[in-house]
């Protein structure tokens, strides 16, 4: 299919409409906007729903509603509003249901404001709802890989039962690149056995709620359930790239638009005769800890995000069981500087 040029926010939401997507809820903020304009009339086109809600609360809400109705369904935000969706994925999580969240992050605590950030990984990453629970986090690095990952975001979600985040940013969703876009799907909302719909006399009752009312010992093996679930999920669903890494002594650690700078920094390093390397987590829950065990060579990490306190660098050493130093570059009001992060891997390559 030939490709096309389109804004990242705008790729995201068609992916999701020929991935079978045919529910949105959402509320407008900067700088996922577009996602909700596009679907606004781009849904209506494909026979679908596209629900401008009265706040980011009502929007993950309804998203439960269509996703417990067995519709591939969506809601996306930014910043303030992803944390306004905490407790209505907490629940998703408790019920099995399959949906799609995505946030475009941005920068700062409180409200913040509107430039590019990654300040969100804790949020992601930990759960910032209450209880036991994980979500798959998927973080694309360019808009092409923004448009694929959405299709497995719906894949995924049905292959466990449970919510994706797709943890992107306002620089993906804002540049313009060329795309392929997938052919388009359509899903089947009436094929799950658990799904709620309208039932005829004589029909079983089916109900959604937490999924420790199903058994029949009153839930004395859900927590063994739950930890099944999420060891199969670090089992077989982490993923990431590696770029010049077989020989390396320094290697960065980066997601997102900062990975794409840090790309630029290793190549920038490479001239310079410094063996820098580049691995870049592509499931940011499950962490890919497998990638470590690979890179016996490496001397030391440098975890580069757009954040002030290193929000993934826990994650680094923990991944690589403590075995090497870790250090944090990081960057709030711009974008992480190409040059300055090459200076800092050939500095920690005259130390290591």
């Amino acid at each position: 299919m030939a490709k096309v040029l389109m804004k990242g926010n705008q790729a995201l939401a068609e992916a999701c409409l020929r991935a079978g997507c045919r529910f949105f809820s959402g509320y407008p903020i900067t700088p996922q906007t577009e996602i909700l304009e596009y679907l606004c009339w781009r849904m209506d086109e494909v026979g679908g729903v596209c629900v401008q809600t009265e706040s980011e609360l009502a929007g993950v809400n309804m998203l439960f509603g269509a996703a417990a109705a067995g519709a591939r369904a969506l809601t996306t935000t930014a910043g303030p509003g992803f944390s306004l969706k905490q407790e209505g994925i907490s629940y998703l999580c408790s019920s099995d249901l399959p949906a799609v969240i995505v946030d475009v992050q941005r920068i700062g605590c409180g409200l913040g404001d509107i430039f590019m950030g990654q300040g969100d990984y804790w949020q992601l990453t930990r759960g910032g709802g209450h209880g036991d629970y994980h979500t798959l986090v998927l973080a694309p690095a360019s808009v092409q890989e923004s448009v694929e990952l959405a299709s497995e975001a719906f894949d995924l979600a049905e292959k466990y039962r449970h919510p994706v985040i797709m943890a992107t940013d306002a620089t993906i969703g804002q540049m313009m690149e060329p795309v392929e876009l997938p052919e388009m799907r359509e899903h089947d909302m009436d094929k799950f056995d658990w799904a709620v719909r309208p039932r005829c006399e004589g029909e079983e009752q089916r109900a959604i709620w937490n999924r420790y009312w199903d058994w029949e010992d009153g839930g004395r093996k859900y927590p063994e359930y739950v930890l099944n679930k999420y060891t199969e999920m670090e089992e077989n669903e982490q993923r990431w790239e590696n770029f010049y890494t077989d020989d390396a002594d320094i290697v960065i650690v980066a997601y997102g638009t900062s990975s794409r700078i840090a790309k630029s920094a290793v190549l920038r390093a490479r001239k310079e005769g410094i063996k820098v390397g580049l691995l870049r987590p592509i499931t940011l829950w499950p962490y890919p800890k497998n990638a470590f065990d690979q890179l016996p060579h490496v001397k030391a990490f440098l975890d580069a995000e757009m954040n002030i306190l290193g929000q993934m660098k826990d994650d680094i050493i923990l991944a690589d069981k403590n075995r090497r130093p870790v250090e944090f570059f990081g960057s709030y009001w711009d974008p992480i500087n190409e040059f300055e992060l090459a200076a800092k891997a050939r500095e920690m390559a005259e130390r290591y």
